[in-house]
């Protein structure tokens, strides 16, 4: 045994316990746990995500995501019909691009950057109101795809099924939490 070690572990112990409360009192908590949405929302209709590019399927896979992610969350329930829903969800991709940054041999994508914009908005349905709001909504991500993941197919439609789930994950954070 080290001389005085005993005192070195109960001060450590001692300025832990102290900066777990000192971080409790002030406000943090853990990502994805705060909500500025009202706690009388409990429903919401996403309305199919109006598409203004040229890339076809691309609001549909991403309308897709972010009904996956609403579900996964369960901090609001998915309802089908107008007369049920507290709030609505609505949008447009009103841009997206999809770039390879790094090739193979051949001259194959290996890697590529996406850029989606959106146009988002979160309204309670009785009295009308927007809750959350952005209509400058950028998401952008890199990806890297297998030469032989894409050898016979679209690629964009790839990656597009690859960055949804994260392109989902950040709006429906962003909603929640109000950002």
């Amino acid at each position: 045994r080290e001389p005085g070690g005993w005192l070195v572990k109960r001060l450590l112990l001692a300025a832990s316990a102290a900066l777990l409360l000192f971080a409790g009192g002030c406000g943090y908590s853990l990502a994805g746990k705060a909500s500025s949405i009202p706690p009388e929302i409990r429903t919401v209709l996403l309305l199919p995500l109006e598409n203004r590019t040229p890339r076809v399927q691309v609001e549909q896979i991403l309308g897709g995501a972010i009904a996956d992610e609403l579900v996964r969350r369960h901090r609001l329930r998915l309802v089908s019909v107008r007369e049920e829903a507290d709030s609505i969800l609505s949008g447009a991709i009103v841009g997206f691009q999809v770039t390879p940054v790094t090739f193979d041999a051949e001259g194959r994508g290996l890697q590529y950057e996406i850029v989606i914009l959106a146009e988002l908005s979160f309204r309670r349905r009785v009295p009308e109101e927007v809750l959350w709001a952005n209509d400058r909504y950028r998401f952008r991500d890199s990806y890297e795809l297998e030469p032989t993941q894409a050898d016979f197919f679209d690629r964009e439609t790839l990656v597009i099924r690859e960055v949804a789930q994260k392109f989902a994950e950040t709006a429906v954070t962003d909603l929640l939490e109000g950002f």
